[in-house]
């Protein structure tokens, strides 16, 4: 008995040990770079060599028309179809106000997109100057020169003038198709980092609300080998990512969880300690980093077209990574000697025990792959979008909006939840007011559970 004794004191001041690493390692080295980080990058391109298939515009070809992160700005393209070809209206002024006060104002490009910085938050007035207009070129609805009332919630925000007679303004294949595409990226990326949630509510019924820091921490890893004090190329970065990632979520659990749990603290008492658990190391994150915004990656690319679905590079590996990763999880969750102990352990955690199954190096091991699972996709996130501080809280519900659409406690559910919340997100904008994507997400989530209380893949027995 003491011998067990002080190897539980060994291993969890080993978790206490790793925490502190991992947090000095990143505020060593990122925070004599914060104060000087401008969160931008050169791109690799002009992205004028080939036309875009038709008027459709994502935030991707924003940041790399921009040629760095949008950060706080409001922006768009002005596109006309002209003899069944997309134009871009050159020389238009765009300006932005709020309250009367003007904010500031850009001239378009040849590629028509306008990006203008704004300070924070809040409702703005955009005015296009209908006078400024190219030769061919009109408004859709005159009346509509002048958007009253911008909404800007999440740091940028998209804003649209149609063009063009109202006949030509209707959605084309290609949109829906890119769009669709575009969901579904963004539920593989979510698929990958709720599938570690999703086991370590299995094998523990917790519902661990500090998991969308380890998505942030991935990201801020990552961004630190590869753009920060290291240098080194975006695999390696990413590696390094992922594993480190694993070992503080391991370091967690040695440190935090398992003496809890030894404690027999309640489901409740564990998720509040985990929801204050989350927002100090927001707060760390914040510090160590600062409110900057930056990208995983080298240059930014070109759209490329395949078929109807028009897609960088980037986007295009992305989902071959989050296919890759997800496969592997789940066939490793059905065909391992560790996934067979890990369903046990999820099934019955007392008979595992009696049948020889050490749990808590089963449930450490859950935590080591749901922190670098969460930690890849946070990477991956980076990789498309942006890394901030706050990306995994940003990402939180929908998150557990994957995992509950899918059903708690099932991998494949996670990922098949995921996969939904992204594209009904992304083709909801299309529809209405990009400011309701996820609200639209979440409607699906109530009306699936008004079928199914229990989600799409998960047990029909009450949980919980």
């Amino acid at each position: 008995m003491p011998d067990r004794t002080q190897g539980s004191t060994v291993r969890r001041g080993l978790g206490v040990a790793l925490l502190a690493f991992v947090i000095a390692v990143l505020a060593g080295a990122l925070l004599p770079t914060a104060a000087g980080a401008t969160g931008t990058q050169e791109p690799s391109g002009t992205g004028t060599d080939e036309a875009p298939a038709g008027c459709a515009f994502n935030k991707a070809a924003a940041v790399e028309a921009y040629g760095q992160p949008l950060d706080d700005t409001i922006w768009g393209r002005l596109c006309q179809v002209i003899d069944d070809k997309p134009t871009f209206a050159d020389g238009v002024t765009i300006t932005v106000t709020q309250d009367g006060k003007e904010i500031g104002a850009v001239t378009t490009g040849e590629d028509g997109v306008f990006v203008v910085p704004i300070p924070e938050n809040g409702t703005y007035q955009v005015e296009l100057d209908p006078d400024s207009l190219p030769e061919d070129f009109e408004l859709t609805n005159p009346d509509r020169a002048t958007l009253e009332s911008v909404r800007v919630n999440l740091g940028d925000q998209q804003v649209a003038f149609p063009l063009g007679a109202a006949e030509s303004t209707g959605r084309t294949f290609e949109e829906y198709a890119t769009t669709t595409a575009n969901g579904i990226k963004l539920g593989l990326i979510l698929a990958v980092a709720a599938v570690g949630l999703s086991l370590v509510f299995a094998v523990t019924g917790f519902v661990n609300f500090s998991h969308a820091e380890f998505v942030t921490l991935g990201a801020l890893l990552a961004l630190l080998f590869n753009a920060g004090a290291f240098q080194w190329p975006i695999l390696i970065a990413a590696a390094l990512g992922v594993i480190g990632t694993g070992l503080f979520a391991w370091s967690n659990e040695l440190a935090i969880w398992r003496p809890l749990r030894k404690r027999r603290l309640n489901a409740l008492s564990l998720m509040v300690v985990s929801i204050g658990l989350s927002i100090f190391l927001r707060s760390v994150f914040q510090v160590i980093d600062g409110p900057t915004r930056s990208q995983i990656g080298g240059g930014l690319q070109q759209v490329k077209k395949i078929g109807p679905v028009s897609l960088t590079p980037n986007d295009w590996i992305i989902c071959g990574v989050c296919i890759v990763a997800l496969g592997a999880t789940i066939l490793m969750l059905k065909l391992t000697r560790l996934g067979t102990s890990m369903r046990a352990v999820a099934d019955n955690k007392d008979l595992a025990e009696s049948s020889g199954i050490d749990v808590n190096s089963v449930i450490g091991k859950v935590w080591m792959l749901g922190g670098a699972l969460a930690g890849l996709g946070g990477i991956l996130y980076g990789l498309s979008y942006y890394v901030q501080f706050s990306i995994g809280f940003t990402l939180l519900l929908s998150l557990f909006a994957a995992v509950i659409l899918g059903g708690l406690g099932s991998a494949t559910g996670a990922v098949l939840g995921a996969i939904i919340i992204g594209i009904v997100q992304e083709v909801s904008g299309l529809f209405w007011d990009t400011d309701y994507k996820f609200a639209s997400a979440l409607i699906v989530l109530i009306l699936v559970l008004l079928v199914r209380p229990q989600g799409l893949l998960g047990s029909k027995e009450r949980i919980g």
